[in-house]
């Protein structure tokens, strides 16, 4: 066993008891049309990252299992939905914004009871620090919170009636049918939760499936989504996506794919569905967004916000800064001070105080991002930190590879993961051609201080990705920014009120201002007679 790393992993009496799992999870639930189904079939273990020392000898914890189900549950599903919907007739796409907002605040009620369930199955299942488990539970609710917030200002202002040009109209917006929502693991309830509530507040029908790992932790709020919402406008199945999620596609049945996770993925998906045209996506996809150290920057700011730009959850963000052009000038004293601040994060179990570094939740990461490195290596680059890359099991200690160039697969590949490579450049335009040359356009950060030089940049940027940031590290916060990308790395936008927008479309109903049109509108509203055609709106 690595001496550096020996006592990495706990032994079982050593954990805290609030963070001790009570027993075995055995998950054989399922939500189809308003029922929570028994699996009767194959369950999936679930493999924590977190190994068990015992005896001077590791054992990976196996938490919990999950079913297997097939592609015929999956059509079961995928049928309830389209049943609920009902063509846009069924009572959820009818219903009114006051009333799906209810069924939605319902939901947020009972989810915030099961707070402490959620955030301990985040630490078990992908290895998320307590203090960021926390922070993604409680965020989630805050952006369900102010969902139902941007809807209501929404509904507000389409309220009114519009003339133009001799016509009187109303537009609003409505859902666009069936939904297939798929998130991330790296966050599997916020960023799955920024495309299902949308989805749902919206008057959509949904099938969510959970992401690979982080599976579990939707378990406490199966009979939530049960108790908060009709049959069948929600239901969550599990398996194997080549066993379900493929079957759903080659419907031609779903109407709208949410999906976060490689542009592969989402290309092999979208492929399937036989009437491409009709398929609404919102895709979250792959990222490798640079940070462009200028020579006149500030430094420790620079390195504060690459440090945890870098390496803030393993690196496992698509928002990660994922590689670092730094100028010759300043390169060597950026490193040093780079380095230094690496020593200060801490390994360690996910529960630990003050933890920044833990283990990896894929399965074979260790060794890709091994790969990697010997890579760079091949190629003329070297690990300047200590003990950097070392492994122990789930573990990788970062790596900090320099100097990197155009021949190392760490260059151009998403390493999504604790390996740091530093470039060092002498010409503005030698980042400024990476990103233009890049497949993927997310974000880019840029540290300086020169505001003729970061204009230049800028504005060679613009064009390429979704966000720049002037000396902070690239995130997707705060939600009411919009988040998307360019090229491989998204499709729609998605913020607070961009959400609202991508999973509906705006209707409008019509009509020539004459005397007789305006008495029919004016009937129709003053008794109610239409769901869609109100001038009331939600105080």
């Amino acid at each position: 066993m690595n001496n550096f790393l020996s006592n990495l992993f706990p032994e079982e009496s050593s954990i805290p008891e609030q963070y001790q799992l009570d027993s075995y999870l055995e998950q054989r639930e399922y939500l189809i049309n308003g029922t929570l189904r028994q699996w009767k079939g194959t369950l999936n273990p679930v493999a924590s990252p977190v190994y068990i020392k015992s005896e001077n000898k590791l054992s990976q914890k196996i938490i919990g299992s999950t079913p297997l189900l097939t592609k015929y549950e999956a059509l079961e599903a995928l049928d309830a939905a389209v049943a609920a919907y009902d063509l846009g007739h069924g009572a959820w796409p009818t219903m009114s914004v006051a009333k799906r907002i209810e069924h939605v605040e319902n939901f947020l009620l009972a989810m915030r009871t099961k707070r402490a369930d959620v955030v301990k199955l985040l630490m078990w299942e992908i290895g998320k620090s307590l203090k960021d488990s926390e922070k993604e539970f409680d965020r989630t609710c805050d952006y369900i919170v102010d969902t139902i917030k941007a809807l209501k200002d929404q509904d507000k202002r389409a309220a009114n009636l519009i003339e133009e040009q001799g016509f009187m109209a109303q537009i609003r917006r409505v859902p666009l049918g069936v939904a297939l929502c798929m998130g991330p693991f790296n966050y599997p309830l916020n960023e799955t939760f920024t495309t299902l509530i949308p989805a749902l507040i919206m008057g959509n029908t949904v099938v969510f499936k959970p992401a690979k790992y982080g599976v579990l932790l939707i378990r406490p709020l199966l009979e939530a989504f049960r108790d908060s919402f009709p049959s069948g406008v929600i239901n969550i199945i599990y398996g194997r996506g080549r066993d379900t999620v493929g079957a759903l596609m080659e419907t031609g049945k779903i109407d709208v794919f949410a999906f976060i996770g490689t542009n592969k993925g989402a290309n092999e998906l979208k492929r399937l569905h036989p009437k491409p045209h009709r398929l609404k996506s919102i895709l979250g996809l792959d990222a490798k967004n640079p940070a462009i150290v200028l020579s006149d920057a500030d430094l420790t700011n620079a390195v504060a916000e690459c440090i945890t730009g870098s390496l803030s959850f393993n690196g496992q963000r698509c928002t990660a800064l994922k590689i670092l052009f730094v100028h010759q000038s300043i390169v060597e004293e950026f490193t040093q001070r780079y380095l230094a601040e690496l020593k200060k994060l801490k390994p360690g179990m996910p529960w630990d105080a003050g933890v920044g570094l833990t283990p990896l939740p894929e399965p074979g990461k260790t060794d890709y991002l091994k790969g990697l490195v010997d890579n760079a290596k091949l190629y003329g680059a070297k690990v300047l930190n200590e003990n950097g890359g070392e492994i122990l099991e789930s573990f990788f200690y970062p790596a900090v590879l320099y100097p990197v160039n155009e021949k190392m697969n760490i260059y151009s590949e998403e390493q999504f993961g604790p390996v740091v490579p530093i470039v060092p450049f002498k010409d503005d335009d030698e980042p400024i051609n990476y990103v233009v040359n890049s497949h993927f356009g997310q974000q880019v950060s840029l540290f300086g201080k020169d505001s003729k030089r970061l204009a230049k940049m800028m504005d060679a940027f613009v064009n390429q990705v979704g966000r720049i940031n002037l000396n902070t590290q690239s995130q997707r916060g705060p939600d009411t920014f919009p988040f998307n990308g360019r090229k491989d790395s998204a499709e729609g936008t998605l913020s607070i009120a961009d959400a609202l927008r991508v999973f509906s479309i705006r209707t409008i109903v019509a009509t020539k201002s004459t005397d007789k049109n305006k008495l029919i509108i004016n009937n129709i509203i003053r008794n109610r007679e239409s769901a869609f055609l109100s001038t009331d709106y939600i105080i």
